[in-house]
């Protein structure tokens, strides 16, 4: 059984990063967006904090751009971990999402800390043994248990939200229901086996080092606790690996959409890259139905964009 439960949690990470790569390259090869145009972007450093850009400075095309990339990463981890545009705009659906993401990046943070414990017991077995083993067991404990709780009450307010809430219900599929219920079902089992036969996270840490050190040595359970483990096993792997399957991989789509959309404000400067992407793209046919658009399929963006629109 306990060869099993590696050859699952295996199988898993190879197709949620296999899935993330063929989502990066997919998202990598789209054609150049329509400009949002909105400032403040947040490259623009300090002419940020005004609304201002590039375009307020006399014969800007003459002069070399300066980007923060800095700025734009603090802008990103802001939004990422404390979710403020959420805040922002719908506070009500921050109270359930937050704690719901939050949760999962202390779950993530729980797992990168027993991989991390786990390659330092193979390459100085001493430090484990000593007291910064015992400090990342505790580390471990905490992060686990606070991201497990965060997470099923973020994902039962966010259930009950849309369920209830007649704005959304419109805008709710089964898949939304269904994505939630698998994370409750999932991170449910494994706080029932934490409770029950785990409450150290010793096993869960074996089982990690077990993977990272590639042996696929049995699990020191036995009985209904040792089905319990495995079912949870199972039920985290397949989370794991469905996850980049669904919309639910925004967590990498967000960087495209605001570092390629959102602040995307390069110029579009003669005989630059953006002009000759842009010419490539205009001799592309269009097929929208909409038939002021004119748009048959045949006529390029050039021609439905120069021609006169039918009243």
């Amino acid at each position: 059984m306990s060869i099993v439960l590696y050859i699952v949690a295996y199988a898993a990470i190879v197709v949620f990063f296999g899935a993330v790569l063929l989502r990066v390259v997919f998202w990598t090869k789209m054609p150049a967006h329509v400009r949002w145009e909105l400032y403040p972007v947040a490259h623009e450093g300090k002419k940020a904090s005004y609304g201002g850009s590039y375009l307020e400075e006399p014969e800007w095309w003459t002069k070399q751009r300066h980007v923060s990339l800095w700025a734009e990463a603090k802008a990103m981890f802001i939004e990422i971990v404390f979710l403020a545009a959420l805040w922002e705009h719908n506070r009500k659906m921050w109270f359930r999402s937050f704690p719901f993401h939050f949760g999962l990046y202390l779950i993530i943070s729980a797992t990168g800390v027993m991989v991390f414990a786990s390659l330092l017991a193979l390459v100085w077995p001493a430090a484990i043994a000593s007291w910064f083993g015992g400090l990342l067991q505790v580390v471990t404990i905490v992060l686990g248990f606070a991201g497990m709780v965060l997470s099923l009450f973020g994902a039962a307010g966010l259930i009950h939200r849309r369920l209830t809430d007649e704005d959304l219900r419109d805008f709710t599929s089964a898949s939304d229901i269904f994505n939630l219920l698998f994370f409750v079902g999932a991170f449910g089992l494994a706080f029932i086996t934490w409770i029950a036969i785990d409450h150290d996270f010793s096993l869960v840490s074996y089982f990690v080092y077990n993977l990272v050190s590639f042996k696929m040595a049995a699990i020191p359970v036995h009985g209904t606790g040792a089905a319990l483990f495995g079912l949870t096993i199972i039920s985290l792997s397949a989370l794991l690996a469905y996850i980049p399957m669904t919309h639910m991989s925004h967590f990498v789509g967000k960087y495209f959409a605001y570092h390629s959309i959102r602040w995307n404000d390069a110029p579009n400067l003669k005989n630059g890259k953006e002009e000759e992407e842009i010419e490539g793209l205009l001799t592309l046919p269009v097929s929208w139905s909409a038939e002021h658009i004119g748009g048959d399929g045949k006529k390029s963006w050039a021609q439905v964009a120069t021609e006169e629109v039918k009243k």
